[in-house]
């Protein structure tokens, strides 16, 4: 688990403005305040202000008149982002200023268009984006440990000064996220990939169920729940998000249609001729082995190489207390849980907790969680 970043000092210098109250600059503003900086905050919607303020993100800006922010943080969706951040550029001549949008590209095309009469202006000017989020948005979401263990991309500009960027990457540190510098370019192409069209495919996944009969729908498993999860995202912010980074969002698609066209191809032989005629059967496989390679490049646990962990299936009663329980006695028998996965049965009394343990325990733990009572459904590597 990490630290709780209240518990570690603050190098970020107050007070911060963060321009945007949803579930990003919420976030950041309780981790910050947390770490002892200073915080204000602006939004267009006094509802989500007072929300954020209720929650102890930070103070609105307008009860801290004459207070010059040092660093101004916009969270703002990618279609606005650009001229918020030019306005906080030419209100605050002395902060730096970034932006935490999901698209930087356009971001800063704009911004710099923008300061083309004054380039200076967007000397102070650093892009970045957080790698982190949740289904839920809004300050109601927020959460101090948001960004703890994750990616924080820093997007500086060739004008960009370095005073600015080390300020920027001060941040992500300060509120537990590990700062990777990228050009912005390079960062949509990869967020394009990994964040962008797994969101669409999701949605494009979970649509398919609008009309699906109820007794279909009452054999989903796991499975279905895992890969439509990011399909309760918030729809205006991914129409934003996707507008704005079209272009990589189009090739990746592209290639991913040209698979489906190959193995649709295939099996439609497959219908016409039999199942094992037409060249399905290898087909198939190039598909299964292609995403068996892809999974395995994705890195592990605190973002190292790929570990394999022996897996552990265990019964968990659906009442108060028991996960907890089932945490703790294994703690006491010093066995760490690397992963988890909860599965529910619908109108069953238990859930099954798939845990991933360190295949040098996974005896010990058997052994002792059967002598405890608890019922283990698989066993092995």
């Amino acid at each position: 688990m990490n630290a709780s970043v209240s518990s570690r000092p603050f190098a970020t210098q107050g007070p911060v403005l963060i321009v945007g109250s949803g579930l990003l600059g919420a976030s950041l503003g309780l981790a910050l305040q947390a770490g002892g900086v200073e915080v204000l905050l602006r939004d267009t919607s006094p509802t989500a202000l007072r929300l954020a303020q209720d929650i102890g993100a930070g103070i609105p800006c307008v009860d801290a008149a004459g207070v010059e922010p040092r660093l101004v943080v916009v969270a703002a969706p990618p279609d606005v982002a650009d001229v918020c951040v030019v306005e906080a550029l030419r209100e605050f001549p002395t902060a730096c200023v970034t932006d935490v949008a999901s698209v930087k590209s356009a971001v800063v095309e704009g911004i710099l268009a923008a300061a083309v009469d004054d380039p200076r202006l967007a000397c102070r000017y650093v892009g970045s984006h957080p790698m982190a989020g949740r289904e839920r948005s809004g300050a109601g979401g927020a959460d101090a440990d948001l960004f703890c263990g994750r990616p924080w991309v820093v997007v500086a500009h060739p004008d960009s000064d370095p005073e600015a960027v080390v300020a920027v990457r001060t941040l992500a540190t300060d509120v537990g996220a590990l700062p990777i510098e990228m050009d912005a370019v390079t960062h949509d192409e990869s967020v394009a990939l990994v964040s962008h069209v797994p969101q669409l495919v999701s949605s494009l996944l979970a649509a398919r169920l609008v009309e699906a009969r109820g007794e279909t729908l009452g054999l989903a498993g796991q499975g279905l729940r895992d890969t439509t999860r990011i399909a309760a995202s918030d729809p205006r912010l991914w129409t934003a998000i996707l507008a704005g980074n079209a272009a990589p969002v189009v090739g990746v698609l592209e290639q991913l249609q040209g698979d489906l066209d190959e193995l649709l191809t295939y099996l439609r032989v497959a219908v016409e001729r039999g199942p094992l005629r037409g060249g399905s059967v290898g087909a198939v496989s190039r598909v299964m082995r292609a995403g068996n390679a892809g999974v395995a490049r994705i890195p592990g646990k605190h973002g190292g190489a790929p570990r394999r962990y022996a897996e552990l299936e265990v019964l968990i009663p659906d009442q108060p207390g028991e996960l907890g329980r089932l945490f703790g006695e294994l703690g006491e028998i010093g066995v760490n849980i690397e992963d988890l996965v909860l599965e529910h049965s619908a109108g069953q009394p238990v859930g099954l907790a798939r845990l991933s343990l360190d295949p040098l325990r996974l005896a010990d733990a058997e052994a002792e969680l059967q002598r405890r009572g608890w019922r283990l459904l698989t066993h092995g590597v």
